[in-house]
């Protein structure tokens, strides 16, 4: 069973959670990919992952929230029982989730960073196995559970702060 402190799915908790997961998935991709194609790290490298970065934010946060989060929600309740495991649960989400979320986020930081061209699709079979493998990781290893700890964190704050107002 889900446990809500762990993994919030609804209300300011869930946001935060997304927002948070969402914010370092693009912050390593957005950087990765900038610094993958940049000669050297300078100010011109820096500057270039600051201005597409918020870009990206707000096409993974929509992303994740409308459409692939949902379906990976409803994958996840499909192929697990009420009294599967918690570790079972997340990673068939964060596997869903990243599978759709990697192969839509290829091909918008292609556009955003080259606009649209005629060599897209061949630059996505390129690089979308590396960079769902690269999140996939990233986001079971480091990102989800760092982000599960922050919330736990949160509710452990707000039950201290419930004890000592009482």
């Amino acid at each position: 069973m889900l446990q809500d402190k762990r993994l919030p799915h609804n209300g300011k908790e869930g946001l935060l959670y997304g927002s948070l997961i969402v914010t370092m998935t693009v912050l390593l991709m957005t950087s990765y990919s900038v610094l993958l194609h940049a000669d050297h790290f300078t100010m011109e490298t820096m500057w270039m992952i600051l201005k597409i970065m918020p870009v990206m934010w707000i096409m993974a946060m929509v992303l994740e929230g409308a459409v692939f989060g949902r379906i990976a929600d409803s994958l996840t309740g499909k192929l697990t029982k009420h009294s599967s495991s918690f570790h079972k649960k997340i990673l068939l989400r964060i596997v869903f989730t990243v599978i759709g979320m990697s192969v839509a986020m290829t091909f918008i930081g292609d556009m955003v960073a080259n606009g649209l061209h005629g060599e897209i699709f061949s630059n996505w079979l390129a690089n979308w196995p590396r960079n769902f493998i690269i999140v996939l990781l990233a986001e079971s290893l480091l990102i989800q559970p760092l982000a599960r700890l922050a919330m736990v964190k949160l509710h452990e704050s707000k039950d201290r702060k419930t004890a000592i107002a009482q």
